[in-house]
């Protein structure tokens, strides 16, 4: 299990609010720190995966469990 730095929950709202709601709590993180997000849209996969990539960002593991998207973004 990775260790995250800060929890996200983007759950029951659709795109693109995960996607706001990630690139706002990113800016509150140092380089280097984890932020774990719980989605529920499943648009959230490829959206954080290619907004994660676009800002130099690691998605480091993405899961699902119980219809819950998790992702582990480590902040570039």
């Amino acid at each position: 299990m990775i260790e995250s730095d800060k929890v996200l929950d983007a759950t029951n709202v659709a795109c693109p609010m995960p996607i706001v709601k990630t690139k706002k709590a990113m800016q509150e993180l140092n380089s280097g720190e984890v932020l774990e997000v719980h989605a529920t849209d499943q648009g959230a996969k490829s959206d954080l995966t290619a907004w994660a990539k676009s800002g130099g960002h690691e998605l480091l593991e993405d899961s699902e469990e119980d219809q819950i998207l998790k992702f582990w973004i480590k902040k570039g």
